[in-house]
């Protein structure tokens, strides 16, 4: 049922939206496109507003609207987010000095008026580098490796070999090839467990080449298994359920406020994201309870989607949680947001005995783009001593 108090959210949410895109349209009509010939008001208007408005078009008329027109909204909406952050920035910049130059004089009037077309040709320019190179930059994932020490036996074991991946996103935008390349950069790393922390799927599991992704989870190799825990993207699409039976028949073991014994020498925690209540109305457990039963004098290596609340995994005595879900910003400056928000955005943390590794992901959520980070596999090598 739509409240009042959600449509007023969603209509600022539209306004702001409106008019961010209007000020970045004007400015490029007055400062490039109104200079090229044969192009009009009439024309250049309406192009710009289908521009704009794709990714929310797509957004509400998936059900209505043929595949390939849907992915093809969608794709060009994403490309234009970003593309969207960028100008208004720039042109936010631009505007800001110009204001300025109004007490300051450094640059005369005349150079200003013949300044505006070859000012906009290089903004213009500019902007689409910047995005060209974060969509370039999302698509060449980097290994990045990290040595951990845990202070317990585990057992005849004395080190383990893990492949950590968060955040694939997998759907209308994030495709098999994508994780064809990620299965073959895991296997090349001949890892002992591989682990999925949270948002395999990008709000739904449906697409045209299922069966592929299907048998790509099914290459994944490792002698401890393969395992994953939900992420909020998975219970914001409704398919929490349907994910779990679906990575499950491609050999993926969803573990969900539960843990596993390996072989006598570790302990693996999943624990449920905690924006499940929010989509399905059931809380996770809390650590304690899910613990009962563990030997605690065993490495414990927990999977958290979100790096939240690291008081509580470190009072019960995890080893290394190990999480995704910031995306390390993924476009730059964002990454000064999420780094006030989580204690660790990115990287590893140690505190105490609790110790963190926060992964940007591999995949992309929106703009397949990245600016400030890397998308990213993770490897780590745990020595028990």
């Amino acid at each position: 049922m739509i409240t009042p108090f959600f449509f007023l959210i969603v209509s600022v949410v539209f306004i702001i939206y409106g008019g961010l895109n209007y000020y970045i349209g004007l400015r490029g009509w007055q400062a490039l496109f109104s200079y090229v010939p044969f192009l009009s008001a009439k024309v250049y208007w309406p192009i710009f507003f289908i521009l704009a408005s794709s990714y929310l078009v797509s957004k509400f008329s998936e059900k209505f609207l043929p595949t390939a027109l849907y992915e093809g909204l969608m794709l060009i909406g994403a490309y234009w987010l970003a593309l969207m952050v960028y100008f208004l920035l720039v042109i936010s910049i631009i505007d800001l000095f110009r204001w300025f130059d109004r007490w300051l004089r450094l640059i005369p009037m005349d150079l200003k008026r013949s300044l505006n077309p070859t000012f906009g040709v290089v903004v213009f320019l500019l902007v689409v580098g910047i995005v060209s190179y974060g969509a370039w930059n999302a698509r060449n994932p980097q290994v990045n490796h990290y040595d951990v020490s845990i202070t317990k036996q585990a057992g005849s074991l004395k080190q383990l070999h893990v492949v950590m991946v968060s955040d694939i996103h997998l759907g209308t935008i994030i495709h098999n090839n994508h994780l064809t390349k990620l299965v073959n950069t895991v296997n090349d790393l001949k890892p002992d467990l591989v682990l999925f922390a949270g948002d395999v799927f990008d709000e739904t599991i449906e697409s045209p080449n299922k069966q592929q992704v299907s048998d790509n989870f099914r290459k994944l190799s490792a002698p401890y298994g393969v395992y994953a825990v939900l992420g909020n993207h998975e219970y914001i699409g409704g398919n929490a359920e349907e994910t779990i039976k679906y990575l499950g028949e491609a050999g993926v073991k969803v573990l969900r406020d539960s843990y596993q014994e390996i072989t006598g020498s570790f302990y693996l925690i999943g624990r449920d994201d905690q924006s499940g209540i929010r989509f399905s109305g059931a809380k996770r457990q809390d650590l304690k309870t899910i613990m009962q039963g563990m030997n605690s004098s065993l490495p414990i290596i927990q999977m958290d989607h979100q790096p939240s609340h690291l008081e509580e995994p470190a009072e019960q005595g995890v080893d290394l949680q190990l999480s995704g879900h910031t995306h390390g910003g993924q476009l730059f400056p964002i990454q000064f947001i999420t780094s006030r928000i989580f204690e660790k955005d990115w990287g590893y943390l140690r505190k105490g005995n609790f110790q963190l590794i926060v992964s940007s992901g591999y995949g992309t959520w929106g703009p397949p783009v990245r600016l400030g980070n890397s998308s990213e596999v993770v490897e780590i090598m745990i020595k028990f001593r």
